[in-house]
């Protein structure tokens, strides 16, 4: 095991503890094993999911009898949900109790790819992943607010990179699973997957986590703030999702955008002045929280950018197969991996900003190395590169993150923070979509597209990440404890 769980309960045994609701002092190896087991398996499969069925696509329309295009909402529409309830999830976590609805989410989640799989219309998958895309908006922040009370402060943020590195996994795999599943078996089988994992990810957390909460508020759940943001999110993410068959500067994908950009502003006027807010605002006055967020950010949207890239760079500009692309992609996978666990380790040493902006210079020098369109043996080094680079400076948001903040707001935190990368993440994509795949009229000019984006991408990380070291460092807890 990576986590060195001996060491800790010798050093706490014989603690009184902090007088919180952090579990690790009277808790043993075991049950911080199943706990660790039990979150990674939680996020493992929303990642699986998401990057298995984009191969699932083209078999789920032809049995089904719609077009691929029809089936669009199948991604988007889990999209939508998953970015709208990630902050009202970990609110309603820390509010509620992080284990029961960490369980409910299980059982959502679950039950909606059940459906899914089940399903005998179009219509009934892409409601069935709407409702996913809730369950997977709570597993995500849930999974890491329960770890945060799980382990004592010195050992949080290697558990949170094993979990994040073992999560990371999922959306490494997910096109070579779902394209084997789908080839091998069915379509239906990419989601039915997913139900062993998250009722044994269930019965792992009620065996072992314990029920914690924010004890410092009432139990008041601020609805109007909840539907605020939601369908500010939303909104703004159609409007984005939208763009690239509308065009960025038409009214409806400018009305959308706005749309969304004031329910935000509402949301924020709301939270200003409700009694019970569901987002604390001062949360983004802690500037080492916001500058590890924005950090974290840079690394995922560089990273979720490359992935997208590069797919269509293997399989339209190369000409590799899906399942022989699929294999290429192990090459990011297995250093995606082995971040997560790796962040945690580097976060307990070194300074946290310094290691993501030193993370993203390794990323963009895969990108960099891609830009000039090599052989096989170049892409594979590449790959290594951007995989394990951006993969750690994505996993590490949440390690620096998670020490900024008091653990009774770790649910919250979690949640503004996976909000604001997946978020930003999805609005690149678009982005990039558009400048590089909609001009595109023959293989060749994409991949020469393909290639001038690699160097944006790479260049510009670097210089974001420089960019915001200072505003991560000023005040800083975010560096090694030890410091």
């Amino acid at each position: 095991m990576l986590i060195d769980l001996r060491s800790w309960l010798r050093a706490h045994r014989h603690s009184s503890g902090t007088g919180g609701s952090n579990e690790a002092t009277g808790g043993d190896e075991r049950r911080l094993r199943t706990i660790l087991a039990a979150t990674a398996m939680a996020m493992f499969t929303v990642q699986l999911d998401f990057f298995a069925l984009n191969l699932a696509l083209p078999d789920m329309a032809s049995e089904l009898d719609v077009s691929v295009d029809d089936l669009q909402w199948v991604i988007s529409g889990y999209m939508l949900a998953l970015a709208a309830f990630l902050i009202p999830a970990g609110r309603v976590g820390d509010l509620l109790g992080r284990k029961r609805v960490l369980v409910a989410g299980l059982v959502v989640f679950g039950g909606a790819s059940l459906a899914g799989g089940l399903a005998p219309s179009a219509d009934f998958v892409i409601a069935a992943r709407v409702v996913q895309g809730v369950g997977g908006a709570i597993l995500f922040p849930l999974a890491i607010a329960v770890v945060t009370n799980a382990f004592p402060p010195e050992g949080q943020m290697r558990a949170i990179g094993n979990i994040y590195g073992l999560s990371a996994l999922g959306a490494a795999l997910g096109p070579f699973v779902g394209g084997g599943l789908t080839e091998l078996i069915d379509w239906r089988a990419v989601l039915f997957v997913n139900v062993p994992i998250t009722l044994i990810a269930g019965f792992l957390v009620i065996r072992a986590v314990s029920e914690s909460s924010d004890e410092t508020v009432p139990r008041n759940i601020d609805l109007p703030g909840i539907l605020l943001v939601a369908l500010g999110i939303a909104t703004l993410t159609y409007g984005v999702d939208r763009a690239a068959d509308w065009g960025w500067f038409s009214p409806d994908t400018l009305g959308l955008i706005a749309a969304g950009l004031i329910l935000l502003g509402l949301f924020v006027l709301r939270e200003r002045s409700a009694r019970f807010p569901l987002v604390d605002l001062s949360l983004f006055r802690n500037r080492p929280y916001v500058g590890v967020t924005l950090l974290g950010t840079v690394a995922n949207v560089s990273f979720v950018c490359a992935t997208f890239g590069a797919t269509l760079y293997l399989q339209t500009v190369e000409g590799y197969t899906p399942a022989e692309a699929g294999v290429i992609f192990l090459a990011a996978s297995i250093p995606l991996g082995l971040a997560g666990p790796f962040s945690g380790r580097i976060g307990e040493r070194f300074d946290i900003p310094r290691s993501m902006l030193a993370a993203c210079g390794f990323g963009a020098a895969g990108l960099l190395l891609l830009s000039f369109g090599p052989g096989l043996a170049g892409v594979l080094a590449a790959f290594v590169l951007y995989g394990g680079g951006y993969g750690f400076g994505w996993s590490m948001a949440s390690v620096g993150t998670q020490v900024t903040v008091p653990p009774e707001r770790a649910g919250i935190a979690s949640g503004v923070t996976l909000a604001v990368l997946i978020g930003c993440g999805g609005l690149a994509i678009a982005t990039l979509s558009t400048l590089t795949v909609a001009g595109a009229g023959s293989a060749a000019t994409l991949g020469s597209s393909l290639e001038t984006a690699f160097l944006v991408i790479g260049i510009g990380s670097v210089l974001a990440a420089a960019a915001l070291i200072p505003l991560a460092h000023e005040r800083s807890g975010t560096g090694s404890r030890s410091q």
